[in-house]
This record gives C-alpha cells, structure tokens and sequence, in this order.
C-alpha cells in the first residue's frame, strides 16, 4: 500500500511566503510519496473542510506549509484522526518545528521531511488538551497572553521584533493580578504577572518561556513570573530569549500533568491562538500526535 499525502497551502502565512515556495516544496516530496494532494485554504473552515475530504481518501501523513497557526490546525486534525502530522514552516513564529528541530529554511525543512518520509521516520509526541482544543507549543495567560493579542493586531514589524514591541507597549497597561493554580502536586497562590504552560520551550518566535520542556515526557512545564514591577520586568526581557529568567527570584517553575488556572478574567492563548480568558484547565496527554521526524 502506497504513502498518501498531502501538502495543506495557508498562502497568507510568512507574509506570502508559504504561496511563493508552496510549488517548489510539493515538486521536491512527490517523489518521497506515492500521492501528494494539495490543499489551499484561506480560511479555517475551508482548511478543515479539504482535510476531511482527503482524509476520506486514505490520508497518511498531512504536511502544513505554513506559521504556528496553520500548524495549530493541521495539529487539532491529526491529533483527532490519528493521522501524521508533518510540517514545512514558513511564518513568523515557527515555533513547534523549532522544538521539533525542523530546519527554518522552507527548502531545507522540504528536504529533512522528505528524507524522514522515505526512511519511514516517525516520532510520537506529547499535546496539551484544553477543554476541546490541542496545543503543541505553550499555553500561557496574563501579561504574555496580552502581548499576544497585541501582537497579532499588529501589521508590522514582521517575526520577533514584533512580539518585543509588543511587549513593551503592553508593558505601560498591565497590572498583575492574583491567581490559584492547582497542580498533581498541590495549590499555588499570589500576586502574578504570568503563567506559561509548556508541553515545548517555545513562544513568540523563539522566546525559550519554558526552556526545560520536552513534547515526550507526560509533563508541562509551568513558569510562574510573579509581581517585579514594571522596571523589574523590563530588565527581565532580555533574559527572556536565553532562558536565564528562569534563575530570577521572581519567577518558579515545576512540571505538572494536570492544572486549573484561576485568574480574574485574564487573556489565554495557546499555540499563539485566542482561547478566551480564566479559567482554564490543561492536560498534558502523553504520545497524542504522530510527526514524520527523525528522533531528536
């Protein structure tokens, strides 16, 4: 029985980036399959729609061409129809194909997948479960989650300068609040800036919130930014993008499989996707998601 796949297009990813490579990646995994449909969407609806069809069909394998929302999608598809996920990116984030170590480069990423689809490479890997909706990255709430709404209203600059004016603008409006997390281990409580929820290190584009965190160990990692005041927590940005944070006396970390965010009504994003505002409660489910790579 042959290999079927096919290529989900999300054309306005990477600013056009995705429709300008999209011919070149499908004639470079054709011959690494033995069926290669190609599905292009400007809408989830339609997205969703053109993946059921070909999953009607025999779908082995779905490969996104796209940023972390189109791979957000093709995520919640494969995770329900048992199908294997494979990714192409070319967004602004690109944040699950760096923790899966998927090279950034649209044409070198096409050339390691269509390896890994010739050589039979596959890896299963841990999702977060909210409610109805799978995350593959980081679920977070609080001062984060608004920097992510503010960034995506933003039209420019593109990649991670945008999430650092993001940052800093949302700075001078946020307020940090109290929360109650409950974990496996017990119930934490104070004044808090943030929470990030991590089944990978990833968010912003690269921003290493979780460093520790790996998608095989049945874990989150969760770090907890307490109240430093603003001038503290802008000093702290820097550190952000090396994972030094982490050892600030302000921040805690520790891994849970289950927990319940209880804040006053604070944004939630997961996978840079609007879900709504706290409450929340995240499960990690081990080995939830098949992705055609090599082991890590």
């Amino acid at each position: 029985m042959g290999l079927n796949a096919a290529l989900a297009v999300h054309p306005a990813s990477g600013r056009g980036a995705a429709a300008r490579v999209a011919e070149a990646v499908a004639a470079r995994l054709r011959p690494a399959v033995d069926r290669l449909d190609l599905l292009t969407a400007t809408s989830v609806e339609e997205s969703r729609a053109l993946m059921r069809s070909s999953h009607a069909e025999g779908l082995d394998v779905l490969i996104v061409l796209g940023g972390d929302g189109a791979a957000h999608q093709g995520v919640q598809f494969c995770a329900d129809h048992g199908v294997a996920l494979g990714l192409v990116p070319s967004g602004t984030g690109n944040d699950f194909a760096r923790a899966l170590g998927i090279p950034a480069d649209p044409r070198a990423a096409t050339d390691a997948l269509a390896r890994a689809l010739q050589a039979g490479h596959r890896r299963r890997v841990d999702l977060g479960r909210a409610g109805d909706t799978w995350f593959s990255t980081v679920l977070c709430a609080g001062f984060d989650a608004a920097v992510n709404a503010r960034a995506n209203a933003m039209r420019w600059p593109a990649g991670p300068r945008r999430y650092d004016l993001a940052i800093l603008a949302e700075l001078a409006a946020f307020r940090p609040s109290p929360i109650v997390v409950h974990t496996d281990h017990g119930v934490l409580s104070g004044e808090t800036s943030l929470i990030a929820v991590g089944n990978t290190p990833y968010y912003g584009g690269g921003i290493p919130i979780c460093p520790d965190a790996t998608p095989d160990d049945g874990l989150f990692d969760v770090t907890v930014i307490g109240a430093p005041g603003r001038a503290r927590l802008l000093r702290m940005l820097p550190h952000l993008r090396t994972g030094e944070h982490v050892h600030k006396p302000s921040v805690e970390t520790f891994r849970t499989r289950t927990l319940r965010v209880e804040a006053p009504g604070w944004p939630v994003y997961a996978d840079g996707e609007d879900q709504g505002q706290t409450p929340v409660e995240a499960v990690c489910v081990p080995s939830a998601l098949t992705v055609v790579a090599p082991a890590p």
